[in-house]
């Protein structure tokens, strides 16, 4: 075992160590070589050795590099040396992270890192559940908000379902992230079924245009724009929800960490007057994939909606079982990894980690400006997003991007118009890889 265990380790590490030269997008050679692995199930054992030496030879060239410096076509961060540290010592804990009196030690862990993140975020007390990631958060977060609304309506929706409860207004903006509106579908309350809220130019929700509110009603606020990193007007949106006795949800994927910084007050303000939040650690935080969690103010509301027991579950615990908080009852302790990023960086670390990610965001904004390039969002956070002429340029100077290899960004579309989008996410990323990758964007512009 110890020989398997090292081998993988040691190409696990010749892997990370070539990502600062190899170009960040497989090679089309590459991609058609996982035909290799497309053979019947084998009728006899496979040496575990020539397993993993054929992933690797395989697999490997065929990834795109997201842990490395120069990946900036999604908000993903490269995985911490610590991080993934912790998740290989997990791995070998192997613990069903679900019950505090079968895995002790990783139920508090994530008892240690929500405390952490609680008071890092200056969030009032709250519950929360360590899930796969933004997509599961908003579907838990929202689960515990249609619980809210519906008991202060007299209905018990655990218990009844949907048929025959009280109508559910979920109101929105217009740029919602769809994976907002996939939530509401797998709660019963509808994709299409949501009052849509007006929007500025930067996706701001707009605070001037608010409709009236009656009965029991969701509102999911967004703390950073996916195409300019903006926030919704919280503190509008808070007393206005509040006011009519709604369910206020921030969807803070990746924006939520701004609340780390003390700098950023101006962007954050009113967030902790929301009910619900829900955000990713493998995009900032850059621990590996996957990694989210809910917060919730209410406990009682996640649990109604989320607990579950059995006779032959140890659930009588004076300790959180995280089971409580979360749509699985079996999963892996992804929370191991959240306390040690956050135990390694401390604080200082963490504000470090997003000021410097910003800087270099700014950064690319200022010197594609400089070369031509329209620069459509204000860059208050991570996100640049920008065009080069019309339409079909910038569709082939994304191209041309792509193609070189040097770092990789995607195309979008945002307000009408088709444009490139740069998230900078990555622990990895230098000053010298935003000024190679700049270069090779505005090289591409000329194409």
């Amino acid at each position: 075992m110890r020989s398997l265990l090292e081998t993988a380790a040691e190409r696990a590490i010749a892997y990370l160590e070539g990502l600062e030269e190899r170009p960040v997008a497989p090679s089309a050679t590459a991609v058609a070589g996982l035909a290799a692995l497309d053979e019947p199930l084998p009728e006899q054992p496979t040496p575990p050795k020539d397993v993993i030496r054929q992933l690797d030879e395989v697999c490997s060239p065929a990834t795109m590099a997201m842990a490395g410096p120069r990946f900036f076509g999604f908000v993903i961060g490269g995985s911490l040396p610590v991080a993934l540290a912790a998740n290989w010592l997990a791995g070998a804990w192997d613990q069903n992270s679900a019950l505090y009196n079968v895995t002790p030690a990783t139920a508090e862990l994530e008892r240690l890192a929500l405390r952490w993140l609680i008071d890092l975020f200056g969030l009032p007390p709250a519950c929360g559940g360590f899930v796969t990631g933004a997509t599961v958060a908003n579907f838990t977060a929202l689960a515990a908000a249609r619980h809210g609304v519906l008991a202060r309506a007299g209905w018990d929706v655990e218990a009844d379902g949907l048929i025959g409860a009280p109508p559910v207004t979920v109101v929105v903006g217009e740029e919602a992230h769809p994976t907002l509106f996939k939530a509401l579908g797998l709660m019963g309350l509808g994709r299409k079924r949501v009052v849509r809220v007006p929007v500025d130019g930067q996706g701001r929700m707009r605070a001037d245009v608010l409709p009236r509110l009656s009965g029991p009603t969701i509102i999911c606020a967004q703390a950073g724009n996916i195409h300019s990193g903006a926030f919704d007007p919280l503190p509008a949106i808070c007393e206005w929800g509040h006011a009519a006795d709604a369910w206020v949800h921030v969807d803070g994927a990746f924006g939520l960490w701004a609340a780390a910084v003390p700098g950023l007050v101006g962007l954050t303000v009113g967030l902790a007057e929301a009910d619900s939040w829900a955000t990713d650690f493998h995009k900032w935080l850059n621990v590996p994939y996957d990694s989210g969690i809910a917060i919730v103010r209410d406990a009682n509301a996640l649990r109604a909606a989320m607990a579950i027991t059995a006779d032959y579950l140890p659930t009588d615990s004076p300790i959180r079982n995280p089971s409580d908080f979360t749509p699985e009852l079996s999963r892996r302790a992804r929370g191991v990894e959240v306390w040690a990023a956050l135990r390694a960086l401390g604080r200082a670390g963490v504000i470090d980690l997003i000021e410097r990610t910003r800087r270099y965001a700014r950064r690319f904004a200022e010197g594609l400006a400089a070369a031509g390039y329209e620069v459509m969002n204000e860059v208050a956070l991570n996100q640049v997003t920008v065009v080069v002429g019309d339409a079909e340029r910038t569709v082939r100077v994304a191209a041309a991007i792509q193609a070189d290899g040097t770092c990789y960004c995607g195309p979008t579309v945002w307000q009408g118009r088709a444009a490139i989008r740069i998230s900078v996410s990555s622990w990895a990323t230098t000053e010298e890889d935003v000024e190679r990758s700049l270069a090779a964007m505005i090289r591409a512009g000329g194409v």
